[in-house]
Parts: structure tokens; C-alpha cells; sequence
């Protein structure tokens, strides 16, 4: 049996409800001039940590999304740092009006987990991408041997939130965290990865095809 779930992502609940308690507090006291605006924020903070389900489709050959959001980079490149080999990087940009719940996106095993602390620049910028703080995930896998998913601070995200553990076996389309107030993440796939986006196309979590594996 399925059980009703409120969909909001529960480390918004603080935030819903300090917006809250201020825009009541001013509607209660008669402030019409900051009643609203408080309003605004509360709808907009509310719409931000929304958490929709989503339906992951059974070809289990192909690797899903792990964000909303917009395609930004699709690049070969040497990777130092998570797989240590050439692959391919794809780079999803959230905006604030994204959904910011992040999932999983291929089934496998957590073999490592690289935190990085860093700066907060714009996360679609050049130094973003190379010194924003950010928390990288190595799974093995059978489709694919290992990938890396890595989420990235912005300008605006202040907070990166990450539930795996090394060990946790995982399964694609379920959720692992989500990054507070906009930014982006990065994926790197083996070379071989056979990709199925496109530069600027909008991506959905747990949903969009990504790229499939020989």
C-alpha cells in the first residue's frame, strides 16, 4: 500500500514555516505594505522545496537525470579527481524555479564520496565550475562500470545536502539530496556512454534519458 505524502522536501519545513509565521505576524498586525511581500516569499519559498513524484521508466541500461533543469556543458575531458580517466561531462543547471530534489541516476553501489568546501559563484559561470564548493559520488555499476555525479554550490545555494553513504546501494530515480536555492550538477560518464540530450535542452529528474552504456 502506497502512503500519502506531503511533497515538499522536509528541510524546507524551517523555511515554509519561519516565511509563514512572518506573514501571518504582519497580516495579524495590520502591516497590508509587508503582509504581501511576505506572501510572495512564503508562495516562492513553498514552490521551491516542492518534491513531485516522478515515474522511472524500466530500461535499466540507460542513466537518468539526477536534476531539473537546463543542459549547459556536453564535453570530453580528462577527470582528475572522481574517475580518474577520460570521460564525458554533462553539466544540468537548476535555476531557482527548478525543482531542486536531486535523484539518483543509476542503479549501483557508493564507492566514494568527495566533499570539496569552495567559493559561491555563479554556478553556469567558468569559476563556479572550477571553485564552487561541491560533493562528488563515485558509483560502480553493471551497466557501466563507475560514474560520478557531482552536486555544485551556486551563487545563490548556500547548502548542499547529500543523504548517501559509502556502501548504500542504490537504486536510479530515488532521491539522495538537493542543493538549497539554485545551481548545478555535473555528470561524468565514460566515454564509450552513448548520450541521448543536447545542449539547452530541459532535463527532468528521475525521468529525462541521459545516456545509455554498450
Amino acid at each position: 500500500m502506497t502512503h500519502p505524502r506531503i511533497p515538499l522536501a522536509r528541510e524546507g519545513y524551517p523555511f515554509i514555516a519561519f516565511a509563514a509565521f512572518v506573514t501571518l505576524i504582519t497580516a495579524i498586525l495590520g502591516y497590508e505594505f509587508l503582509a504581501w511581500p511576505a506572501l510572495a516569499v512564503t508562495t516562492f519559498v513553498v514552490a521551491f522545496f516542492r518534491d513531485p513524484e516522478r515515474m522511472t521508466d524500466a530500461e535499466y541500461d540507460k542513466l537518468i537525470s539526477p536534476a531539473d533543469g537546463k543542459i549547459i556543458l556536453i564535453e570530453e575531458q580528462s577527470d582528475d579527481i572522481y574517475l580518474q580517466d577520460k570521460v564525458i561531462k554533462i553539466s544540468i543547471f537548476m535555476n531557482v524555479f527548478n525543482v531542486h530534489v536531486n535523484r539518483i541516476p543509476i542503479d549501483g553501489t557508493v564507492e566514494k564520496i568527495i566533499y570539496k568546501p569552495g567559493q559561491f559563484y555563479s554556478a553556469d559561470s567558468e569559476k563556479g565550475a572550477l571553485l564552487n564548493e561541491r560533493c562528488g559520488v563515485i558509483i560502480s555499476t553493471s551497466a557501466s562500470g563507475r560514474i560520478a555525479f557531482v552536486q555544485v554550490a551556486g551563487l545563490i545555494a548556500r547548502r548542499i545536502v547529500n543523504w548517501l553513504e559509502v556502501g548504500d546501494a542504490v537504486q536510479r530515480g530515488k532521491r539522495f539530496g538537493l542543493i538549497r536555492f539554485g545551481s548545478r550538477v555535473d555528470l561524468y560518464l565514460p566515454t564509450t556512454s552513448t548520450i541521448h540530450v543536447k545542449l539547452g535542452q530541459k532535463v527532468r529528474a528521475g525521468e529525462t534519458a541521459i545516456a545509455s552504456f554498450s
